[in-house]
């Protein structure tokens, strides 16, 4: 066990450490007693088939070679990032929820039968026989619906379908890109002790729900010494027409008793999952017609898209809450202490492949970030690079760019995001060719 340290800097190891979140983390409270240490890049963690034993190998390489106090050990990113901080940290004795924890947020369909344990807010659901000849949708659920693996990166082969047709090409696409991530996973579900109702299932298993409607919206939070705290709710608007982001904004601005209403399903279904010392994030919609909510899908992490919009309403990123929770404190979350009573985080994304043939430079981003308060942008493409090419896409959509906003109001937040994509000028050729 590596010796505690023995002055007031504690070394916390961030798992997949990348540029764009470093400016938040470096803004959390305390953050000057605070050193981070990158623990693998976001190439080794994303790229191709991952090897889990591979990666914790060089993980353990790094940190046993590291000559200092280990404090904390934190990621921000989902699988293999959100396994691996339980993982190193039951070996190196810091704090984080347990691995068996993770995987019931993680893998889809087990996530779905934890939930339907503590509410009755969740669609209708069942496995896909992708080895099938003839794939069926589950008994029960009604087209339209939703096809995707148990586990998939930022919605990756996740497909809406209306109709058989579209059922058996989504299929199609499943099965061929399913093990890229399905096959590691099986070896995370081999280190836990799984209930007989998984018998069988595996990290490769497709499953179908019936389509929700109504307004999307996350609730982001976390558990310390086994109270579920609910620090933020924030709206998420698609693009119209389409099922893709166009914009995260907060606070939310849904009606009090339905912010009450997520917080009560949020904190029964984290309390029946065991989860403990690390953040969450879960996704819902709310029917306004209705006015019922239902559970999208859980993260066993908060979510990093977010850190700039809690920094500015509340004036302090989220991440302090995941670093809180690995040194052993309870964060106590600051609400409305930050310069804006309102922020977002905008999409701005193509919807046809092609060739980036210009891109803004870190100049051009650095002038339009000047000339406007309240406002981040992180450009996602280089020049000269397919649309197609780009990793981690959902499947309807190219993201060009993130661009982050703070203001008075949603007319001000949309000023200032049409503002930005008129001045960062991207420009395309045609799509490339086979």
């Amino acid at each position: 066990m590596p010796e505690k340290n023995v002055n007031d800097t504690k070394n916390v190891f961030v798992i997949g450490l990348d540029e764009a979140n470093l400016p938040t983390l470096q803004a959390v409270p305390g953050a000057k007693s605070l050193r981070y240490h990158p623990l693998l890049s976001t190439e080794e963690l994303q790229g191709g088939e991952v090897s889990v034993p591979e990666l914790i190998d060089k993980a353990q390489g790094v940190l046993d070679a590291f000559d200092g106090s280990i404090d904390a050990i934190v990621g921000y990113w989902d699988f293999p990032v959100s396994t691996l901080v339980p993982i190193l940290s039951e070996r190196y004795g810091t704090r984080s929820t347990s691995l068996e924890s993770v995987v019931k947020c993680e893998h889809k369909y087990w996530s779905r039968l934890e939930q339907q344990k503590a509410t009755d807010r969740i669609p209708r659901f069942g496995k896909v026989d992708l080895e099938s000849d003839d794939p069926r949708p589950p008994e029960g659920v009604r087209f339209p619906m939703w096809l995707k693996p148990a586990l998939s990166y930022s919605s990756e082969l996740a497909f809406g379908v209306k109709d058989m047709d579209e059922f058996r090409a989504a299929v199609a696409e499943i099965r061929e890109g399913i093990a890229r991530v399905g096959r590691p996973f099986e070896y995370i579900l081999d280190r836990i002790e799984l209930p007989p109702e998984m018998d069988g299932v595996g990290g490769q298993v497709c499953l179908a729900e019936e389509a929700m409607s109504g307004i999307q919206v996350a609730v982001e939070g976390y558990v310390h010494q086994g109270e579920v705290t609910v620090y933020g709710t924030l709206d998420s608007i698609n693009y119209p027409d389409t099922s893709c982001f166009l914009r995260h904004q907060y606070p939310s601005t849904l009606p009090p008793p339905v912010i009450d209403q997520l917080r009560d399903v949020t904190e029964r279904v984290m309390r029946r999952i065991g989860f403990d010392s690390a953040t969450f994030s879960v996704e819902y919609f709310y029917d306004p017609q209705t006015q019922e909510v239902s559970l999208l899908e859980i993260n066993p992490r908060h979510s990093q898209s977010h850190a700039e919009l809690f920094q500015y309403v509340d004036g302090v990123p989220n991440h302090h809450c995941m670093v809180s929770l690995a040194l052993g404190d309870d964060p106590h979350m600051p609400h409305g202490e930050g310069p804006y009573a309102m922020a977002a985080k905008w999409y701005y994304r193509w919807f046809t492949d092609g060739v980036v043939s210009h891109v803004p430079s870190p100049e051009d981003i650095a002038r339009i970030e000047r000339e406007t308060d309240g406002l981040r942008v992180d450009v996602t493409p280089h020049e000269g690079q397919p649309l197609s090419g780009l990793s981690q896409q959902d499947s309807y959509s190219f993201e060009l760019a993130h661009v982050f906003t703070g203001g008075s109001s949603e007319e001000e937040l949309r000023e200032k995001y049409d503002h930005c994509v008129a001045a960062l000028g991207f420009t395309f050729d045609e799509s490339p060719q086979e």
